[in-house]
């Protein structure tokens, strides 16, 4: 049988006409459905902030390790005390905390391209609050009260008769329980700060304000002009130092704890435009080079042998008033110029991913929990020991990396109770 050709040209037009229709309509309605607005926090992961997150916790581990030797209060301390070490925990001291909470700042910015205001709540309750109450409840905290009191009251209670009575009176108030949780302070303080400020961070993602953001952030961009962003932190500073013993007090990580929401702040701005991360590698040499100058001056000051003596040896008159300047001044500078040139070369060079990097991300909480408790235990077993104090530095510092590494690995990384008392994910 002979078919015409034109026969079937009117079934193909059909079929045509509709599959052109078709097309046109889920090309409409693909730009109903994606938005700028809706996609514009859809970036690629930032590799580099979850780096800077790991050095920072080893850098908290090496100041642990090193404040048994030095001039500074510690649960139990070794019967040597070093000026080396103490200005090596005091040089980390100045910016490491502020690093911690910088960093928290960025990842909630980008926790809440993906969540809303509710969920970013929730899932900051299941990563901070609940290791939180298990260290301070359990074993994390009472075990350093523990060793605080056998070394300091010497008493021979075993560690399970003594339980009971961590759970009278307040530590600080004459009692035993770690309401603060001791190190683990800054998972409290973060989950305190991520629920006043949430409505701040909301209030930031609006199109109107984040244009506000860009332009802000392209002024920053100009030689130098970042580094007026350390002005806010003179200013607390200076009105903290006020009241040393009240508001001012330095025991939660070297700084009044009134300063970390602005660190807080600015790691969530920062994240919110490309141009920040931009200024910060631009001056990430210059602020090595000045925040290395002025954390040396500030060393110098607090720390050179017999500086003080000579200097009202030849200048009887010279205002104390000076010094508590420089630690009002000085130090928030000689921070805020330390971590743009972390920040900076952690953004240029760090920006990638491993394996290293993946067991470590996922590491690096528990061992945030478990560190300083098992230094403490450490140092406890090893105070009579007499040793070069770097020797037993380094020695400390193995068997302590070592233990967490093991207990992490063995056992937490294995069982999914224990994942979700220490903030983790359950195992797939």
């Amino acid at each position: 049988m002979i078919y015409e050709k034109r026969s079937c040209a009117p079934f193909l037009k059909i079929i045509l006409k509709t599959k052109g229709r078709r097309m046109k309509y889920f090309a409409e309605e693909g730009k109903k459905t994606v938005k700028p607005s809706e996609v514009e926090n859809k970036t690629e992961r930032r590799y580099d902030i979850d780096w800077l997150r790991v050095f920072a916790m080893f850098s908290v581990f090496l100041i642990h390790n090193a404040i048994y030797f030095t001039y500074y209060s510690w649960y139990v301390k070794n019967p040597q005390t070093s000026r080396g070490m103490t200005i090596f925990a005091t040089f980390l001291l100045q910016w490491t905390v502020p690093l911690f909470f910088f960093l928290a700042g960025e990842n909630s910015r980008f926790s809440l391209s993906l969540r809303t205001g509710g969920q970013f709540i929730k899932e900051r309750f299941m990563r901070l609050i609940i290791p939180f109450l298990f260290g301070v409840l359990i074993v994390i905290a009472p075990l350093q009260v523990y060793f605080q009191r056998v070394s300091r009251l010497h008493i021979t209670d075993s560690f399970i008769e003594f339980y009971p009575q961590y759970f009278k009176g307040f530590y600080g108030f004459g009692g035993n329980f770690a309401w603060h949780g001791h190190h683990l302070w800054f998972l409290l303080a973060l989950f305190i700060f991520s629920l006043l400020l949430l409505p701040l961070f909301i209030y930031l993602k609006k199109e109107s304000v984040q244009r506000r953001i860009s332009r802000m952030a392209i002024f920053f961009k100009k030689p130098g002009a970042i580094f007026l962003l350390g002005i806010p932190l003179v200013i607390i500073e200076l009105l903290v130092n006020l009241q040393p013993s009240g508001i001012g007090m330095k025991e939660f990580g070297g700084w009044s704890p009134v300063i970390y929401p602005i660190f807080f702040l600015y790691g969530y701005i920062f994240a919110s435009d490309e141009n920040f991360k931009e200024t910060i590698e631009k001056h990430r040499i210059i602020s090595l080079v000045m925040g290395t100058v002025l954390s040396a001056f500030v060393l110098f000051v607090g720390f050179a042998p017999n500086f003080k003596i000579q200097l009202y040896k030849y200048i009887p008159n010279f205002p104390k008033e000076i010094f508590s300047l420089i630690d009002g001044i000085i130090l928030p500078f000689s921070c805020w110029f330390l971590l743009i040139a972390i920040l900076g070369f952690g953004s240029k060079y760090l920006n990638f991913n491993n394996r290293i990097l993946k067991y470590s991300n996922e590491a690096v909480l528990p061992f945030y929990i478990l560190h300083q408790t098992i230094i403490i235990t450490i140092d406890f077993y090893l105070v009579s020991w007499n040793v070069a104090v770097i020797l037993k530095y380094l020695i400390i510092g193995i068997l302590s990396f070592a233990s967490i590494i093991l207990i992490y690995h063995l056992i937490i990384k294995r069982i999914n109770w224990l994942r979700f008392l220490f903030g983790m994910r359950p195992r797939k």
